[in-house]
């Protein structure tokens, strides 16, 4: 459980330097940078003290990265700009605890308690009461239900991509075998990769654009891969090594909120009222699942 709560610390950081890097870059390049420059640092440590690409489980860990890395992420970064930050966020990350715990307890026979969803269940709540957007985005029919499609795909993808994780980590148990969170994370990452890769290739290949190096944008590219896919998704990896993903997920999908204050404070806003009982909610929900996990 420490380390769910090092994924919602270090995913409620991430997206700020995300946002800088996507303006410099767009996002599919910001996006292939950062996941690039993860996978040289988590291989350093894979390869140097971890288990490298080794193991009975490193294809359940690749396959993650490919559904929840990959497909995850880019239908994200395609819902962004039709439906809102704030909007998006919402059904990506209450859709993706909603995805891993029933795919979870269909797949795997992991079955939350009544208590622990009821706490799942309130922190979701103080999730949509925080983040819930002052009006709905003023967009044609045909952005709004594409927004809606890839913001759901997104929330498929990472709530599937979750529990591959947690599948990985019982077949290398059933094995005796013992995988590191940062090999883990490693493995993960190189699924993304790919297919972030094969991505911006086919965009470059659709509709060319000048090439654009990161440059000026080393310094939030190397943030939002620290904070993202290096310490974030490592940490992740821990918390699923022990802790059922319909407990892990809501506690992640809560990162969101504290991104708010922290933007406010760089950029000089403050939240609204409805900010502060969602948060409180989602604590108390978060509390809970501690308790009872």
């Amino acid at each position: 459980m420490i380390g769910a709560l090092g994924t919602l610390l270090f995913f409620a950081v991430t997206p700020v330097f995300a946002r800088r890097a996507a303006l410099l870059l767009g996002s599919l390049r910001a996006n292939f940078w950062r996941l690039l420059v993860a996978t040289l640092l988590l291989g350093l440590w894979a390869h140097l003290a971890g288990r490298g690409t080794s193991g009975t489980s490193f294809g359940w860990f690749f396959l993650g990265g490919l559904v929840g890395f990959g497909l995850g992420g880019v239908a994200m970064f395609q819902s962004l700009p039709r439906l809102g930050s704030n909007l998006s966020t919402l059904i990506v990350q209450c859709g993706s605890a909603v995805v891993a715990a029933a795919v979870e307890w269909q797949w795997l026979g992991t079955r939350l308690s009544p208590a622990q969803f009821a706490c799942a269940a309130l922190t979701l709540a103080g999730i949509t009461i925080g983040l819930l957007p002052r009006s709905l985005p003023r967009v044609t029919p045909q952005d709004w239900a594409s927004g809606i499609a890839w913001a759901l795909l997104s929330a498929l993808g990472q709530g599937v991509g979750a529990v591959i994780s947690r599948k990985a980590f019982a077949t290398a148990a059933a094995f005796g075998e013992l995988v590191d969170p940062g090999t883990a994370a490693y493995q993960r990452a190189l699924g993304g990769l790919l297919v972030a890769a094969v991505v911006v290739m086919a965009v470059q290949r659709l509709r060319p654009q000048p090439p654009r190096p990161p440059g000026r944008a080393w310094p939030w590219v190397t943030a939002n891969a620290l904070t993202g896919p290096v310490l974030g998704v490592t940490c992740f990896q821990w918390a699923l090594r022990t802790t059922p993903a319909g407990i892990v997920q809501p506690i992640v999908a809560a990162a969101p909120l504290l991104t708010i204050p922290f933007a406010a404070w760089l950029e000089g806003s403050r939240p609204r009222a409805t900010y502060y009982l969602g948060a409180a909610l989602a604590v108390a929900g978060v509390a809970g699942l501690f308790i009872w996990r």
